[in-house]
């Protein structure tokens, strides 16, 4: 399963959001998404590709692509 395939799978599951609902342009205010979903989708995250996600970096994805972009970067580096 792709990155992509495992943000949108937890995203739509947190939110409680049919999968239409989710895009790559679309940002957490757009899927109505309060902090608790996000801490629940950060969580899900870091414990499905055992990763940490840091807060001060999350304040600078925008939306989506940039998620899954930066999901993408931390497993590679989790790879060295």
């Amino acid at each position: 399963m792709s990155v992509e395939e495992t943000l949108k799978k937890i995203v739509t599951r947190v939110t409680r959001k049919p999968e239409t609902a989710f895009s790559p342009e679309a940002s957490f205010e757009d899927l109505d998404a309060d902090s608790l979903d996000i801490v629940q989708i950060l969580v899900a995250l870091e414990d499905a590709y055992d990763i940490e996600i840091q807060d001060e970096e999350l304040q600078k994805i925008k939306n989506m692509k940039d998620f899954i972009a930066y999901i993408e970067r931390k497993i590679g580096e989790k790879g060295k």
